[in-house]
C-alpha cells in the first residue's frame, strides 16, 4: 500500500496501477504528489502553490479568530 509522504495515509490504490507523472491525491491531508518513479516507486510533492496559500489563509483566519476572542472576553471581563 502507498503511504502518503505528508501524513502518511494510505492511498487506496496499488503501485502497479500507476505510472511516472500521473498525479495522486491524498483524501487525508487535500495535498497532491506526482509519481516521480515506479522503480522504486516515488511520490515528489506537486508544485501546488494554491495549497501553500490555502494553508496561509486558514492559518491567519485561525489568529483572527483568536484575536477576536481574546477581544470578547476583555470586554466580558470589563463589564463585570
Amino acid at each position: 500500500m502507498i503511504k502518503c509522504p505528508e501524513c502518511g495515509a494510505g492511498f487506496d490504490v496499488e503501485e502497479d496501477e500507476l505510472d511516472e507523472g500521473e498525479s495522486i491525491l491524498c483524501e487525508e491531508c487535500g495535498r497532491n504528489f506526482v509519481v516521480s518513479s515506479v522503480d522504486p516507486f516515488e511520490l515528489e510533492p506537486e508544485d501546488d502553490e494554491d495549497f501553500d496559500e490555502e494553508l496561509d489563509e486558514d492559518f491567519e483566519e485561525d489568529e483572527e479568530d483568536e484575536d477576536a476572542e481574546e477581544e470578547e472576553e476583555e470586554e466580558d471581563e470589563e463589564w463585570r
